[in-house]
């Protein structure tokens, strides 16, 4: 994991872990960025295509750098290349 999306999620600006593919089973999560680890507990999980994921009022939940909707759209068809089919978004809390 890319160090910037490691403090995005310790200091907080992060809160929603978005992942292409249907949700996975378990309510651990764990983030590790070299010998660093955070550990946090999934309390929701919504699956669906990215536009009905990714909103108005969660885009900086997924992407804090994203200055809006449209931004964070593009930063994440440049990171998964292919946007159709199913993702889910896991929301999360540090412990």
């Amino acid at each position: 994991m890319p160090l910037f999306v490691f403090e995005w999620i310790r200091s907080g600006q992060k809160t929603i872990e978005l992942r292409r593919g249907k949700a996975k089973e378990g309510s651990n999560a764990v983030f590790q960025c070299g010998r660093n680890i955070l550990r946090g507990l999934i309390v929701k999980k919504e699956e669906g295509n990215l536009t009905g994921i990714l909103r108005q009022d969660n885009f900086k939940d997924i992407i804090p750098s994203a200055r809006s909707l449209e931004e964070a759209t593009e930063y994440l068809k440049k990171l998964y290349e292919k946007v159709e089919g199913t993702f889910t978004a896991y929301c999360f809390s540090l412990e």
